[in-house]
């Protein structure tokens, strides 16, 4: 048997990784600058991260949902307090994609609507309502296609108003910065009148932090440079640090009953641990702060460069770099001569910069210089 080959794969086979640092087989290391799509959020063999999965591993490695698992408690305990959203419940599932599923069927039984609103750009993942709303043809089928959603400009306020007057959509999805589109920021203006908008319509608002929370951006939900408060935030990627885990955060005026929503694997102990230890770490070594500051040291290096960039993007340690042409030979060129990961959008000229909140200070000056090579570009 083999793999099904769906993924563009560099030639470089990765062994080992420590920090931002990672090697392949023949010992060659390399810069991590894109942290596995946003999800090394405190690094690569963190030994907290190492210590709590371990342990936990030695204690209790599994059992299902069907029983009481303090550490679930003792996850959502913590995640509310560093969050800021102590009285909101936490349901743990696996992804991304399943924290997205959760949150629009927990909007559509709150409403009784079936009409979702999202953002063009947007990413949400890859199952099937998720798929339906982003707004990626290439990634949904026929079957995706089912679901009755409507796109918006993010940042266009008029529109957003429009979409949602006639009182039908049940939620409206919108990432706190969005990733995969290339960084780009729906702007205070947008988020503080889609909370209105919703609030008026009785419409659910849905933030999705899955790859801008957890500190990424310098506020632990990127939303939280805008005073609002959604009724629903999904999580995932660096929540877990490469540990399948994801979640919603869910508004106290939600009600719960059983059977509303199940999974198997989620939240069991290791995914549980594997939480904990991030927030540990997160809280410990001041890393939300941090990543503001070395984003700022990152962005305005970048933005003195010139040279072929359009446009640079971005907060704290989530950054888009807009060039004049595609990016795919300057990632090719980063990896092949300076042994530097970075990471692509589903805009071909925008290369994005996604590395662990541990990341060194030393680190941001190699990238630089690099990237002032790759450019040929003097400082």
């Amino acid at each position: 048997m083999k793999l099904f080959d769906v993924y563009p794969r560099f030639p470089v086979e990765i062994v080992r990784g420590l920090g931002a640092t990672l090697w392949d087989g023949d010992g060659t290391t390399y810069l991590d600058m894109y942290g596995g799509h946003a999800v090394l959020s405190i690094g690569h063999g963190h030994p907290r991260y190492v210590e709590r999965i371990t342990r936990q591993l030695r204690e209790l490695g599994f059992y299902s949902n069907s029983v009481q698992l303090p550490i679930q408690e003792a996850l959502a305990e913590r995640l509310g307090a560093l969050s800021g959203y102590p009285d909101y419940a936490l349901f743990l599932c696996n992804s991304g994609a399943e924290a997205t599923e959760n949150a629009l069927k927990l909007a559509s039984f709150r409403t009784g609507r079936d009409v979702v609103v999202a953002c063009r750009r947007g990413f949400h993942g890859r199952t099937s309502a998720a798929v339906a709303v982003t707004d990626s043809p290439a990634i949904q089928a026929p079957l995706n296609r089912q679901h009755a959603v409507r796109f918006v400009d993010s940042g266009d306020v008029g529109a957003l108003e429009a979409a949602l007057a006639d009182e039908q959509a049940c939620a409206l999805i919108v990432e706190g910065l969005q990733g995969i589109g290339g960084i780009h920021d729906p702007g205070t203006d947008f988020l503080t009148a889609a909370a209105e908008f919703c609030r008026a319509t009785g419409t659910m608002l849905i933030l999705d932090e899955i790859q801008s929370g957890y500190g990424r951006t310098g506020e632990f939900f990127a939303h939280q440079a805008t005073d609002i408060r959604p009724d629903l935030i999904t999580v995932a990627k660096g929540m877990g640090n490469g540990f399948p885990i994801g979640g919603v955060l869910i508004a106290p005026e939600f009600e719960a009953r059983p059977g509303l929503l199940g999974t198997t694997f989620g939240g069991n102990p290791l995914a549980c641990a594997a939480g904990l230890a991030v927030l540990e770490v997160l809280a410990e070594e001041n890393l939300i702060a941090r990543a503001r500051e070395l984003g700022d040291e990152l962005l305005a290096g970048l933005r003195g460069m010139g040279g072929p960039i359009r446009e640079i993007r971005g907060r704290g340690l989530m950054i888009g770099i807009e060039l004049e042409q595609p990016c795919a030979d300057l990632r090719r060129r980063l990896l092949d001569t300076e042994r530097i990961f970075t990471g692509s959008s589903s805009d071909p000229n925008t290369l994005r910069l996604l590395p662990p909140l541990t990341i060194g200070e030393g680190d941001i000056e190699r990238f630089l210089s690099a990237f002032r090579r790759v450019l040929a570009v003097q400082p």
